[in-house]
């Protein structure tokens, strides 16, 4: 019985090793998941890509991402998973800006990733608060919510420092004054639309509320 069925199973065995051969070649060409390389990140941070027309990022977001423009964010040590959301949501109708959608778009996902990786690793430059007179208001917004309106403390997703959520929610301390409230804004209005969280809870805070609470945020180490 083995002799006679000998040649159907060396066949067979033929077939599932060239078969298997075959998933292993397509498994090496198209790896599952490609580690984020950071320094193929920073280079690109610094130097953009010429070729392609694609601008450096420092020239808008600074030296290892500490800004010095207000109306543009601080990324340095921004959560990697967070940086690389918003890359990927900046090319779609949920998150529009002119620069940055025109730039998501030119950049690969692996690139996204890269950049993303090397601005977590980066040390942010610290801000200060500049209202004393809503800085009490703003810390208590922060710390507490308000109650009455039913919007919860930041300080629940964001840490008691703001330094975020890696999975979800991004570094908010240290951040410039006028990009908080110009987000906050934006999510109010319904022309930012990647966090209907935060939409909810914008909706409910006054002007003068979501500006005592980004000072005081401006201030947090």
């Amino acid at each position: 019985m083995n002799r006679a069925f000998s040649p159907v199973v060396h066949s067979l065995f033929a077939a599932m090793m060239v078969f298997a051969g075959n998933a292993l070649a397509a498994d090496a060409a198209h790896p599952a998941t490609a580690k984020a390389d950071p320094a193929k990140g920073a280079s690109l941070y610094a130097d953009g890509d010429n070729a392609r027309g694609l601008p450096a990022c420092v020239s808008c977001h600074g030296a290892a991402g500490s800004s010095t423009i207000a109306a543009n964010p601080k990324l340095a040590g921004q959560p990697e998973s967070y940086l690389y959301k918003q890359l990927v949501d900046f090319t779609t109708p949920n998150r529009q800006q002119p620069v940055m959608t025109l730039y998501a778009k030119m950049l690969t996902d692996a690139e996204k990733k890269n950049v993303a990786a090397y601005l977590a690793t980066q040390v942010q430059k610290p801000g200060a608060a500049r209202n004393k007179d809503t800085v009490q208001l703003g810390k208590k917004i922060y710390r507490g919510g308000i109650a009455e309106k039913n919007v919860p403390a930041c300080a629940s997703c964001h840490g008691p420092a703001g330094a975020g959520n890696p999975a979800r929610y991004p570094r908010i301390g240290g951040q410039f004054q006028d990009y908080t409230v110009a987000q906050l804004e934006a999510f109010k209005a319904h022309g930012r639309k990647n966090s209907s969280e935060m939409t909810t809870i914008a909706e409910r805070m006054s002007t003068d509320e979501i500006k005592a609470v980004a000072d005081y945020v401006a201030g947090l180490k």
